[in-house]
């Protein structure tokens, strides 16, 4: 991937965590320093980067992290813009997985699958603490993941789901627990 679209991906990670729209590289980096989750995704994001030195850097740090802090992210995961990993937590996430923009994930969550595909995920969802998605599901826009909820069948756009098995509760306010979304049209590149 190349540097300036790396950089928007982060910077839209940035944003989700902060609220802050910024373009400095290093005030990025500081905020490493104090949140566990942004620290994840920011070397995630640039071991993915094309410049071989810092992708060289950037994967020694990302594999760290993972031991250290029990993430299990593949980095061939295509993760959207807006990626918030809430706690920092320990989590896993099947490379065959999909997410879309503005996406929260809870600490002790689970996308997985035993086949060859797992979920795909909507845009604007909060997938809450210690959910497990299971299998090749469709995870519609807008929805709202309970936490402990173990999901196994597709989630229609803008419901609220909680329990095991998941069951729709609500259709009311769809997305209403996921903050300062990230706009496309706010990346740099073109």
């Amino acid at each position: 991937m190349k540097y300036s679209l790396c950089k928007d991906y982060i910077r839209s990670d940035y944003y989700r965590t902060t609220g802050i729209k910024s373009n400095s590289l290093f005030k990025m980096f500081l905020l490493t320093i104090v949140d566990g989750g942004f620290r994840f995704t920011f070397w995630f994001r640039l071991s993915n980067v094309s410049i071989y030195l810092i992708r060289i850097i950037a994967i020694a740090l990302y594999r760290h992290l993972s031991i250290k802090h029990h993430i299990y992210i593949p980095r061939s995961t295509q993760i959207g813009y807006g990626f918030r990993m809430i706690h920092g937590g320990p989590c896993v996430i099947n490379p065959t997985a999909t997410i879309g923009n503005n996406v929260d994930f809870g600490q002790f969550s689970t996308i997985g699958s035993t086949n060859k595909k797992a979920a795909t995920i909507g845009d604007d969802v909060y997938i809450g603490p210690s959910v497990c998605i299971v299998e090749n599901v469709k995870i519609g826009n807008g929805v709202t993941i309970g936490a402990g909820a173990v999901v196994v069948k597709d989630i229609e756009e803008g419901a609220t789901v909680a329990g095991n098995p998941a069951k729709i509760i609500s259709y009311k306010t769809p997305g209403r627990l996921v903050w300062r979304k990230w706009n496309l049209e706010w990346n740099n590149y073109s």
